[in-house]
């Protein structure tokens, strides 16, 4: 298995955390404004953009990030085998095993 130099997650991972992070605050940012001046009221609080599509983003996001935690990159070399046992069994079935 390759060394990842420390990291707890590979870098593909935290490329996704990133990405991740970046839908949830577009997310925040459209739920941001509309606030009253004075006493007055102002129904653009309730806006479709700040009531319905923000927090959809942003949930969104985080359903993102925990998919970005959990999701395990395939490896293109490399085959870890038990035993001596198992390649021998694999070279006589004709199989090529690359380390």
């Amino acid at each position: 298995m390759k060394s990842n130099k420390g990291y707890a997650l590979p870098k593909k991972n935290l490329l996704l955390l990133a990405v991740g992070f970046v839908i949830i605050l577009v997310g925040f940012a459209l739920m941001i404004g509309g606030g009253a001046e004075g006493t007055e009221f102002n129904p653009e609080i309730f806006s479709a953009q700040r009531v319905t599509v923000g927090p959809m983003i942003a949930l969104f996001g985080f359903v993102f990030e925990i998919f970005a935690i959990l999701w395990v990159p395939e490896e293109k070399e490399g085959l870890v085998v038990a035993d001596e046992d198992t390649i021998d069994d694999k070279e006589e079935e004709g199989l090529t095993i690359k380390f």
